[in-house]
């Protein structure tokens, strides 16, 4: 059956190739878009996703934000309160905080101060995300980490020892990340000493208290609690929280459904041009299947002769897209776009051509059912 297909692919190589390259097209854009939407989800909840996190914590934020890029300031005595609490092992606060750096070479930039109580640094950067230096360094005085692919956005150099001033106030650059930026802010970590230094925070506010529970099994019963004892708070169980923060921002700003309607046109137009080129090519071709029917095809047999040649349309289609889409994940990652095609995508963009390329050819099994074999000679 393979083989007949693929004679009959060769037999009409123009439209052979006008098929393809639909299916590659469509694939390719389909590919890219979500990629690029799932990188930008990931930046949404880098924030959390920068931090080495345990299973037994919980975040407590203020009640009034469900998005960890925007918090609200909380007490100070708070961590010393949750702390106490029974089921409570350890709490820790995270100040954050916004700063402007200003580079030697007159540059400057809108910075996002990530403070955490060090040696700890329960807030990160994760040591796979250090790209240069170490995370122990950032407890020195003044020590702040840079992101790698900020030095292009910022039109400037980085380098460990740099000096620089954020908020008028000198620093100096000690660790460089990599991969560890958040959406829209561009993140410095350091220790919570520096951040409240650094950008003008006071000591009795805080953007976080870190828990750890006495037992991970119960952390649910524990959120409840903290819930109900502090009706200002929130606590989170961390991937909750961002999830959460991720579907903030794609409602808010819409992204969700640019990306969606994109993804959506490209497999709508995919499926008609390819539909329609196979239904044309299928009339061209219309005395050879009434032969093949007139020697005793059985209707069947027909059909799945032509969905044969759009199953191979859809293969070739297929390894050809994820080509491109691997070169276009390496021309794009020295610019600090992290495009991460996975075993799983992969195979829901295989799933994806095979529905637009053999849904397609139903319009030419159509057609061709209904032949006669009499009515071509």
């Amino acid at each position: 059956m393979l083989g007949l297909a693929w004679k009959f692919i060769r037999f009409d190589r123009a439209k052979s190739v006008g098929v393809i390259t639909a299916i590659v097209i469509s694939i390719f854009l389909i590919g890219q878009q979500l990629s690029l939407l799932f990188f930008l989800m990931g930046l949404m909840g880098n924030l959390v996703g920068n931090a080495p996190i345990q299973e037994d914590e919980i975040w407590v934020i203020e009640r009034q934000t469900d998005n960890v890029n925007a918090l609200n300031v909380i007490d100070q005595r708070l961590v010393q309160e949750i702390g106490s609490l029974p089921f409570i092992a350890q709490a820790e606060p995270v100040v954050i905080a916004s700063g402007q750096a200003t580079f030697l070479d007159g540059k400057t930039a809108a910075v996002t101060l990530v403070g955490s109580v060090a040696p700890s640094f329960m807030m990160g950067p994760i040591e796979s995300k250090i790209k240069e230096g170490n995370i122990e360094d950032l407890m020195q005085p003044y020590a702040v980490s840079a992101e790698f692919f900020s030095a292009k956005t910022w039109s400037t150099t980085l380098s460990l020892g740099k000096a620089i001033e954020i908020n008028g106030k000198s620093a100096q650059i000690k660790v460089i990340t990599k991969n560890a930026q958040a959406f829209g802010a561009s993140l410095m970590y350091t220790s919570i000493e520096n951040a409240r230094f650094l950008g003008n925070v006071s000591p009795t506010k805080i953007s976080i208290v870190i828990a750890r529970v006495k037992d991970k099994d119960q952390k649910q019963e524990v959120i409840q609690q903290i819930n109900t004892l502090y009706p200002n708070l929130k606590a989170w169980d961390i991937a909750k929280l961002q999830s959460s923060t991720v579907k903030e921002i794609l409602i808010s700003s819409n992204m969700g459904m640019s990306f969606g309607t994109l993804v959506l046109f490209a497999m709508i137009s995919g499926f008609f041009i390819i539909g329609l080129t196979l239904y044309s090519s299928a009339l061209d071709r219309i005395k050879d299947y009434g032969t093949l029917k007139a020697i005793g095809a059985k209707k069947g047999y027909v059909n799945k002769l032509i969905i044969a040649q759009a199953f191979l349309y859809a293969i070739i289609g297929y390894v050809i897209a994820i080509f491109l889409l691997y070169g276009f994940k390496f021309g794009v990652a020295n610019s600090g776009l992290a495009i991460d095609i996975t075993i799983p995508f992969a195979l829901f963009l295989l799933f994806v051509t095979l529905f637009i390329s053999i849904g397609g050819s139903l319009f030419a099994v159509r057609k061709i059912s209904k032949l006669e074999p009499a009515s071509v000679f």
